[in-house]
Order: structure tokens, then sequence, then C-alpha cells
């Protein structure tokens, strides 16, 4: 569901971006608008993104190697850290450069109506994309907030797309009020201050992406509520309890456990195999992405020493 849901929300933002990306750039041809112009980047930027997600889904399917023994799932991640990093430099760094340079130089608009047209337009298609990333990030968001789930999700694809689209919506929301108030009041000066509020805006949300997806990368383990699940599920049976456990995600799908628990003493070891077996497909029935599980048997010793 996850990588499904993910691809869905990709390909709707491509879409929508690619489309926008066009408009905003003849508008701001047309009119001379900075913030017209910021948004162009932005959408750019964000067709580029989308791009860069869906071929890090293709590179995470290739199968394991020698060098490369739990597979590349960890793809998925890295794509998302350089669209994050491509958000801050593409999208937020450009606008405040222009916002900074239209205060400078004031330069009225020529043809105002039609960038407030293509906002308009644009507005309603990247509704269409934040819905599309609304409806299947709630499939396996689950009872948590919408900021808990950018911050506990493992699959990078949603969040990444969930907060592009939200900055993109606010950001054209920036871009029409710079328009509109430069045409009403006869000042430029609004269109620079609205194109500088969108490169602080991409800013905050590029930092937000790169922490989240920098931890990602790095190796994150699971949840306490998911940890606490797979514990229960070792501790059972033949499995006096866990003594330690450790777990990575190796990918958005593929969750690694290495565990040393303590086994009922005085087991064959025919009966130890199948302990670890039981315990596995226990641990496996419960969190399906759990698959990857190493397990040590070993005896209670603090029961010993008691």
């Amino acid at each position: 569901m996850s990588a499904g849901g993910g691809t869905k929300a990709i390909i709707a933002a491509l879409v929508a971006n690619a489309g926008i990306s066009v408009a905003k750039f003849v508008g701001f041809l047309i009119t001379g608008s900075s913030s017209m112009l910021a948004e162009s980047v932005h959408s750019v930027a964000d067709t580029s993104n989308q791009g860069l997600l869906l071929l890090g889904q293709k590179t995470a399917q290739r199968k394991a190697t020698m060098s490369h023994p739990f597979g590349f799932g960890r793809d998925r991640y890295f794509y998302s850290f350089i669209v994050a990093l491509m958000l801050f430099s593409l999208g937020s760094v450009f606008a405040l450069y222009e916002g900074i340079h239209k205060l400078e130089a004031h330069e009225p608009l020529s043809s105002p109506m039609v960038a407030v047209v293509i906002l308009v337009v644009a507005i309603g298609l990247e509704i269409y994309s934040f819905r599309t990333a609304i409806v299947e990030s709630q499939k396996i968001k689950g009872d948590a907030t919408w900021w808990q789930f950018i911050r506990q999700s493992k699959v990078p694809e949603l969040p990444v797309v969930l907060l592009e689209d939200a900055g993109a919506l606010f950001g054209l929301v920036l871009a029409l009020m710079g328009v509109g108030l430069s045409t009403i009041t006869g000042d430029p000066v609004w269109d620079a201050i609205g194109t500088i509020c969108i490169g602080v805006l991409l800013g905050v949300i590029a930092v937000i992406l790169i922490v989240e997806m920098k931890s990602l990368l790095i190796g994150e383990g699971s949840a306490p509520a998911e940890l606490d699940v797979i514990t229960s599920q070792l501790a059972a049976g033949k499995v006096q309890r866990v003594i330690h456990i450790r777990t990575q995600y190796i990918g958005p799908d593929e969750l690694l456990v290495a565990a040393k628990i303590a086994l009922n003493p005085g087991l064959s070891i025919a009966e130890v195999a199948e302990a670890i077996d039981d315990a596995e497909q226990r641990v496996r029935n419960k969190v399906p992405s759990a698959r990857l599980i190493y397990l040590e048997p070993d005896l209670d010793r603090s029961l010993a020493k008691s």
C-alpha cells in the first residue's frame, strides 16, 4: 500500500507541477512579476523532485548483491534527501534572492490580471495534487496526527509530497497576495515582499524535510508502539524473555530485527530451532515489514543468579 499510494501521489504531483510550471513561466514573461518567477522556479524544482522520487522507487527495487547484501531500499531515503536539498537551493534560496533584488529595483507589473488568472488555475491544480497526497497518506497514517505522520513515517515519498504540496499552495496564495496588493496600491514592493515570504516558507519546509530524511537515511528503529509489539511477540511460547533487541529500517517496507532471547532451559537443538522459527513467525504475523529477523538464543542468567 505504501509504495503504490506513494507512486500515485507522486504522479499526481508530477502532472500538476509540470502544467503549473509552464503556465507560471508564461505569466512571468507577460507580467514581469518576481512572485511569478519564484513560483515558476519552485514548480520546476517540484516537477524535477517528483522525477527523483520515482527514480528512487525504481532503483530501490534492485536485488541484493554481495556488496549490498541488505538490498537498496535506502535509495528511496537518499533521493528524498536530494529532493529536500533541491527544494532549499532551487526554491527557497532563489526566491529570497529574487525578492531582495526586486526590493532594490522596483519594477512595475504589466498585465497583472494574467498573473492572477494563472495563479488561481494553479491553486486549483495544487489542491487536486494535495488532496491525492492526503487520501493516500490516510491509508497508512492511522490515528497519528499529520505532524506525527511526517515525523514518524518510514515511507519518505508521502511526507515529501505532502509538505511540497502544502508549501506550493501557501506559496501560490502568497504570490496572489503580492500581485494583488501591487495591483491595488500601484506599489511593486508588495510583489517583492510576497516573493521573500515564499522563500522563507520553502526554506522552513526544506529544513524540516532535510532533518527527517537525514534521520531515515542514517537509520531509524521501530517506534515505541511497534517495538512493544515485536518484543511481546518474541517473549512467548518457549521464549522466557527478550534480553535485548535492536531494530532498524533498511528500507520503507523492510525492518531488520536483531535480538538475544532467553529460552526455557533443557531444550534440545531441534526445540531451540523450533522456538526461534515460532518467534519469527509471530513477529511477522503482527509486523509484516519485519522481513529480516536474527535471533540469538541464550539462557536467562538473571534468574540463575537470583
